[in-house]
């Protein structure tokens, strides 16, 4: 008796890493600080647009400077703060070198699952640089402030609301002088950004 022979079964797997420029592949489903480069998060977040690039310029806004944008209205209404807290500040936005930054409407359409994914790859980044894995709840709240204000200022100075329209859903605008709204609202080049963010890590990072 003849038998048709079986089919020959193969197993696949799902890639669930990311293969850094470093060379480091960062695990998104169990990351390991040991992976976390700062190179990485800097080249990354230079190039990773905020408000889905619907901003004026020559540039994209990118989320690395925004994070000095929001670290430096952290300083402006907390000038007491700690290296550790800026150093928190400045990386709270880090995870989006790897996951990209999703508008806030689409993370709502979305659901949990997004957090899930990004907290875990806070806690790695936090650890690989010396940082509690979670923010602590002052921490916690004054990015929160001076990510609205920050958002603000983008909101009005290059992706097109009023300030009417900025306020209702940001909040207030933060103060800071002429001078630094100008120099931190004109987008910069991706390699200026990447520049600029290792710098404010480095000042930031030092014992």
């Amino acid at each position: 008796m003849s038998r048709t022979p079986a089919k020959p079964t193969t197993k696949t797997s799902t890639r669930a890493w990311q293969r850094m420029l470093s060379g480091r592949r960062l695990d998104l489903l169990d990351p390991s600080p040991l992976d976390v480069e700062i190179e990485d998060i800097a080249h990354g977040l230079a190039r990773v647009a905020r408000w889905n690039g619907q901003t004026h310029g020559a540039h994209i806004f990118s989320v690395a400077q925004h994070t000095l944008l929001v670290e430096t209205v952290a300083r402006a209404k907390w000038p007491s703060l700690d290296r550790s807290a800026r150093l928190a500040i400045l990386l709270h936005d880090a995870p989006e070198y790897v996951i990209g930054d999703m508008i806030s409407p689409f993370k709502a359409v979305i659901g949990g699952s997004y957090k899930v994914v990004e907290a875990r790859l806070l806690a790695a980044i936090h650890v690989r640089f010396g940082l509690p894995p979670k923010h602590t709840e002052p921490v916690l709240k004054i990015i929160k402030t001076a990510d609205a204000g920050a958002a603000f200022l983008e909101a009005t100075h290059l992706a097109g609301f009023s300030a009417t329209e900025a306020q209702r859903f940001f909040g207030p605008p933060p103060k800071l002088t002429p001078a630094i709204e100008r120099d931190y609202l004109t987008p910069w080049s991706a390699g200026t950004a990447e520049r600029h963010f290792l710098e404010r890590f480095a000042a930031l990072a030092k014992p």
